[in-house]
């Protein structure tokens, strides 16, 4: 069996970052996703409203850098869980619960080294390439010289 989900889409607020009782980080958002097609009467384009779920150090991450409308991918498995409300009524929820989150955009602060890591130097050695209006494809089509030192693997 299998339940593996991937979606790609922004935030609509920034993630909230609660402790459980025994000391476990907790993190959750919402992630809008657009669907893939407009609406026939207003030609806009629709959007699902996906609650996210984050544990431990990725949800401490999550609450460190992740802010309302950035570009996120996230992956996990779908999980519907319920409980009887004050009401005494069945609520049903569906979540994703996610143990891989994808920042698609740089913040702010990213060229500046806040998000820690390699990451924020790739960004920025991108960043001053765009600046510098150099054209990362100048060189499409011709053959180039790579050698096994040069590969990461």
């Amino acid at each position: 069996m299998l339940n593996r989900v991937i979606l790609i889409g922004r935030l609509t607020r920034d993630p909230e970052l609660r402790y459980t009782p025994a000391g476990v980080a907790v993190t959750q958002f919402t992630l809008a996703v657009d669907r893939p097609f407009t609406n026939n009467q207003s030609g806009n384009r629709e959007a699902d409203f996906i609650n996210i779920v984050t544990w431990r150090q990725l949800a401490e991450t999550c609450a460190n850098y992740l802010r309302k409308g950035r570009l996120t991918a996230v992956e996990g498995r779908l999980q519907i869980r319920n409980y009887e409300n004050n009401e005494g009524r069945k609520v049903y929820v569906t979540e994703v619960v996610a143990d891989n989150v994808r920042f698609l955009e740089s913040s702010g602060g990213a060229s500046r080294g806040e998000d820690g890591g390699a990451n924020a130097q790739n960004r920025s050695g991108m960043n001053s390439a765009r600046n510098n209006n150099q054209d990362p494809f100048i060189d499409d089509g011709r053959p180039v010289d790579i050698s096994d030192d040069d590969l990461p693997f």
